[in-house]
């Protein structure tokens, strides 16, 4: 799970869940302990009722009691039974479970006994002294809620104001529902915790999406991004660290800012005394004898290295800053490709090299030919370069997908000594040099690469470099494709 997001609000619901199970499972593992009294006034009727009940049994009998207790139900819908000590009910009637285990509760001990059942009901139980020295139990059971709905039989008159004064039970929408409210009622306390730490989660979590959405603008070469406008209002910690970015991406543009203005004005500057430099070095030529003449074909050589150099540097920052003015247009990759190789070989048989096209799909891509061709051949003047004598640089152009869109991969390799593996992700940096196979002998300027990535970035491609097993280095570039023909070997 990586999401931040995600783990904030599972962590909140989590929770909030936790929570209401342990307070669900507390008051239902205590709910025998806090079973509701009525109020004292409430209880003082109840002990009238028993007593008048017992007084009625031991006047006029079975009947005269079964008359009473039917009569107290309709008026104050309280249904009661009436017990001796072995547990009988003295009315003849079918007792419930609950109310003779209350019975034979009260005859063990001799005190009141009261208990929840279902429905939102409390029964109660209280001993009543018997005229021959026994023990009767009379057993209540005691509504602590009006019916719930219409169609329920509702009491009469007289049973309400005893109703009324009845607390409610703890809990109750736990204990004493159907299953179906149960689901129901559980459903809206999941369902609102769900939504109430869904909005927490967002509001932690949305500046940090905010801040890698911007930052990934400045990966990406937009040094003008910035978070702070889409913060809003806050001022807590996390904006805080929005606008310590801000800081450091003004102040990164503000060092890229100088650092390009500082390569294009040193470039341009050098270009004049260069230009100055090549008119003296003719005239010296003219004039000095035949000795001189290998000393001044070397200072020829280093001046158009230099020259070199300072038109590649240009080519980039131009590049860097945007100001090139591409034109795009569609490129024929093979036949640029080819017309990289044929020049590139003409040089290398100089050096007693060989460049060799061994594939080459038919594939165009939109782009800038001068762009193109100039990373296509620093990439290949390159293995030349460092490749060992009487060996072929061997290129390949290759379309991995079919139909309108695709990727094509252009491949140079060559048989040279490679680079070192913590060389491989710094050799695109500008003037960046290996110490090893690749030294400053060799002749290059260490823009190359760097104009190649460059190059590649602009028209939505990428370009990598990696070691081969048993010897060898080979780069990479991917380009996207908008058409493909034939293979052509």
């Amino acid at each position: 799970m990586r999401s931040l997001f995600l783990k904030v609000f599972l962590w909140f619901w989590l929770a909030m869940m936790l929570v209401i199970a342990a307070l669900a499972v507390t008051s239902y593992l205590t709910r025998s302990e806090r079973v509701p009294r009525p109020p004292q006034f409430v209880e003082g009727i109840v002990s009238a009722y028993s007593r008048t009940a017992v007084d009625t049994y031991e006047r006029e009998g079975a009947v005269a009691l079964d008359s009473f207790l039917k009569h107290m139900e309709r008026e104050v819908n309280i249904r009661a039974r009436l017990f001796d000590d072995s547990g009988r009910d003295l009315t003849g009637d079918d007792a419930a479970p609950e109310e003779r285990e209350m019975a034979s509760l009260v005859a063990q001990t001799g005190d009141m006994a009261s208990r929840m059942i279902g429905g939102g009901k409390v029964i109660e139980a209280r001993p009543e002294p018997a005229r021959d020295g026994g023990r009767y139990a009379f057993v209540a059971v005691l509504p602590l809620a009006p019916p719930a709905s219409s169609a329920e039989r509702r009491p009469p008159r007289s049973s309400q104001p005893f109703q009324r004064f009845l607390p409610p039970m703890p809990l109750n929408f736990l204990l004493g529902e159907s299953s179906a409210a149960l689901v129901a009622r559980l459903l809206a306390v999941v369902l609102t915790a769900g939504i109430l730490c869904y909005l927490l989660a967002r509001y932690i979590v949305s500046p940090v999406i905010k801040l890698r959405e911007v930052t990934n603008r400045v990966a990406g070469g937009d040094l003008s991004a910035r978070v702070s406008p889409t913060l809003g209002n806050r001022h807590d910690e996390l904006a805080d660290m929005g606008r310590d970015f801000d800081v450091m991406a003004a102040r990164i543009e503000a060092l890229m800012s100088a650092q390009v203005r500082l390569l294009r004005d040193i470039s341009q500057e050098l270009r004049s005394p260069l230009a100055r430099l090549n008119v003296a070095l003719d005239l010296a030529r003219k004039r000095s004898g035949a000795e001189a003449a290998s000393a001044l074909s070397r200072i020829e050589r280093e001046a158009t290295r230099l020259n070199e150099m300072i038109g590649q540097l240009l080519t980039l920052t131009r590049w860097e800053t945007g100001s090139d003015g591409m034109r795009r247009e569609q490129v024929n990759l093979c036949a640029l490709v080819r017309e990289v190789a044929e020049d590139a070989d003409f040089e290398a048989r100089s050096q007693n090299r060989e460049v060799r096209v061994i594939a080459c799909d038919e594939c165009e891509t939109m782009g800038t030919h001068a762009l193109l061709r100039s990373a296509f051949e620093n990439v290949v003047r390159n293995a030349v370069r460092h490749a060992p004598a009487e060996t072929a640089v061997k290129i390949s152009l290759r379309c991995l997908c079919e139909g309108e869109s695709g990727c094509a991969v252009f491949s140079v390799e060559d048989d040279g000594e490679g680079v070192p593996e913590e060389s491989l992700s710094e050799i695109f940096r500008p003037f960046y040099r290996v110490d090893d196979s690749r030294t400053r002998e060799t002749g290059g300027t260490g823009l190359g690469l760097a104009i190649t990535e460059r190059a590649v970035q602009l028209h939505g491609g990428a370009i990598t470099a990696k070691n081969m097993e048993g010897g060898g280095f080979v780069v990479e570039i991917r380009l996207p494709v908008v058409a493909r023909a034939s293979a052509r070997p």
